[in-house]
């Protein structure tokens, strides 16, 4: 292992002075091969010291984690998750992964079920984790690129400082397992957005929607950044909201109700204030007007399954955000917020009346 790392270390450095001495002449192509040099020894830093991650197949059990099929559809969602969407191969791919998904369920049996729910959910997770990072890259502007395209070497000297910023945070996303726009550089948030709704669907339909619906609850981040994002990212986003929390009203039978309860509450206080501030669509609706009315349904029966003080909490939140965003009237809370009051009402006489009995 230590001769083997010596030597990719060796080469390297090789590779780096062999471009600064052939390239000196262009700058920009410099600090392209500057930037390019320290990611790739960075990422084989973390391969030295960082701890290992368990593969896709090893979150199944022992005879599904074993099987060709396990590791097919895991390549198979790889690829799709790594190949730009405009690429002729993409559907292809895609099509593949859901031909051996529904073949799995048409059999049946337990077992093609667990290796459908494992490898749906490792792709799940890593997609989420895709989708916040490429949320957090957009967040830079054409002010940056002015600063960098300035000239002089106070410019030159901000891109090299910026390229290497990038590749730490790219780094320490990959340390953390949340990866990167992998070989092909295929993915954008709305892509990812994308199939990160088609593998909450898969997910429902395998059985196992209820981790799709506690790592979407738990996404604070993302569903922070979705506030301030472009339009056609936040109408994604909204569609894989108003999904889980449909599967999220499905979550009252388990052998944990405290546990439910608490992942119902983190995903109405997490994705409320997107839904209240999201745009309908330029082109056309986000969702129909009966997918709408629907979404309010499920909000309500969601929200009635809180204790008191947690409904609270959330019809605030949702107050707060719909009186704040003019530009959207939706979802429409009035008669769930209403009810509340009067239940609330109803508890304040009750004790009251409790209170003077003694």
């Amino acid at each position: 292992m230590e001769s083997s790392s010596s030597t990719i270390a060796s080469l390297l450095l090789r590779k780096l002075l062999t471009s600064i001495f052939l390239h000196s002449d262009n700058n920009h192509r410099l600090l392209h091969l500057l930037r390019h040099f320290i990611a790739s020894a960075f990422l084989f830093l973390l391969t030295l010291f960082k701890s290992p991650t368990p593969a896709v197949d090893d979150l199944s059990s022992p005879a599904a984690a074993s099987s060709g099929v396990s590791r097919a559809l895991s390549q198979l969602l790889l690829l799709m998750n790594d190949i730009p969407v405009s690429s002729r191969k993409y559907e292809l791919i895609r099509s593949l992964a859901e031909k051996i998904i529904d073949d799995n369920l048409a059999e049946g049996k337990p077992p093609l079920a667990e290796v459908n729910c494992a490898v749906l959910s490792a792709a799940f997770a890593r997609s989420l984790g895709q989708l916040e990072a490429a949320m957090e890259e957009g967040g830079g502007g054409v002010g940056d690129a002015a600063a960098g395209e300035s000239g002089g070497y106070g410019g030159r000297r901000w891109l090299v400082m910026r390229g290497v910023g990038r590749c730490v945070r790219a780094g320490w996303r990959l340390a953390k397992g949340r990866g990167g726009a992998g070989r092909g550089g295929g993915y954008s948030a709305e892509k990812v957005a994308a199939e990160v709704l088609w593998l909450a669907e898969k997910m429902a339909a395998s059985g196992c929607a209820e981790e799709a619906v506690c790592r979407w609850a738990s996404a604070v981040k993302v569903a922070w950044l979705a506030l301030s994002t472009e339009p056609r990212l936040q109408g994604s986003l909204v569609k894989v909201s108003a999904f889980l929390i449909r599967q999220a009203k499905d979550m009252s039978k388990g052998e944990d109700e405290q546990q439910i309860r608490a992942t119902k509450m983190k995903m109405l206080t997490s994705w409320l204030p997107l839904l209240c501030s999201a745009n309908n669509g330029t082109d056309a609706p986000v969702l129909s007007m009966a997918e709408r009315a629907e979404v309010e349904k499920t909000l309500e029966e969601v929200l009635w399954t809180l204790a008191e003080e947690e409904q609270e909490a959330v019809l605030s939140l949702w107050l707060h955000h719909f009186t704040y965003c003019p530009a959207s009237d939706w979802p429409n809370l009035r008669s769930c917020y209403t009810r509340w009051c009067s239940a609330s009402r109803a508890t304040l006489l009750v004790h009251h009346a409790l209170h003077a009995s003694y």
